[in-house]
């Protein structure tokens, strides 16, 4: 006769990889292009970005494309995995993790409201559709995939008569795409500690200027980083947004400036200011210049 589990053999089903004990950390291509809509509502529509060598097309599905905030997730498990590699130990793309820490690494609270977002935010992470150009490990490939090939909730029950449902880990795959990534090329970078705390536009200009500004100023055309953001509103809209922003000096470690991209004795006649004439300029602090 088979020996019945305890319930503390049932409750080591798993082992978590949770908590994080180093810093958030990304993938350089995941900081620098838009794989991620920018709305905090429900955003339905298809996504693109293309240039001369980078193609990266988002499709949504019936609960809408992975947002900014979604993103969150993504980077705390590439964090985990990160810190793994760096221990020397072995990793798989299945990861197991408390809800409790990745609210704390990300600022959120453990209310019931955030335990009902992390569940809808799984599931656009999963049912997003992205295609993309961009190789990673050494190896490109065709076709659509989603962030996370599986997600899946682990509750307990109480046993005091009343059959609550309390959440015990999360279960995740990353996708083979951002797994070989981090595996293989290694191209990581740290985030700011404040990073969490910034609104959606301002987290991609902080993403934009980690993975491209070095010690000198980064120099960029305004409608180019509008795409390069994934911002959907029209290009006057966003100087007016970036202006407020680097007015606020709102990104952490680095600061921007919008300048005439032409001098003005080269604009032809009767031309006013237009945005299309504007570059926007990058570069890190002094402070943190000062650091290095």
């Amino acid at each position: 006769m088979a020996e019945r589990k305890t319930k503390s053999e049932q409750r080591e089903l798993f082992t978590l990889d949770s908590p994080l004990i180093a810093d958030v950390r990304g993938e350089r291509s995941l900081m620098a292009y838009p794989f991620f809509s920018l709305s905090k509502g429900k955003w339905t529509k298809p996504l693109a970005y293309k240039t001369g060598s980078v193609s990266i097309e988002i499709v949504p599905n019936a609960n809408g494309a992975a947002t900014i905030y979604d993103k969150e997730i993504v980077l705390y498990i590439a964090s985990l995995m990160i810190a793994k590699l760096e221990a020397g130990e072995e990793v798989s793309p299945d990861f197991y993790f408390t809800a409790h820490d990745l609210f704390s690494v990300t600022g959120n609270n453990p209310s019931a409201r955030s335990y009902s977002r992390l569940s809808q935010a799984l599931e656009r992470l999963q049912g997003t559709q992205i295609k993309t150009n961009i190789e990673t490990g050494g190896q490109g490939q065709e076709g659509y995939f989603s962030w996370l090939s599986e997600a899946l909730l682990y509750y307990s029950t109480s046993e005091d008569g009343k059959k609550e449902r309390r959440l015990k880990a999360v279960r995740v795959r990353l996708c083979d795409w951002l797994y070989r990534a981090i595996l293989r090329d290694r191209q990581v970078l740290d985030y700011a500690s404040t990073y969490f705390q910034l609104g959606p536009v301002e987290r991609r200009l902080y993403e934009i200027a980690r993975s491209s500004c070095g010690e000198e100023p980064y120099a960029i055309e305004l409608d180019e980083l509008r795409l390069q953001l994934g911002y959907q509103n029209s290009l006057p809209h966003f100087r007016h947004a970036l202006k407020g922003i680097a007015e606020q000096n709102a990104i952490p470690d680095y600061m921007i400036s919008i300048v005439e991209s032409l001098p003005s004795g080269d604009k032809p006649k009767g031309r006013g200011r237009r945005a299309a004439d504007c570059l926007v300029i990058i570069e890190p602090k002094p402070e943190v210049l000062a650091e290095d």
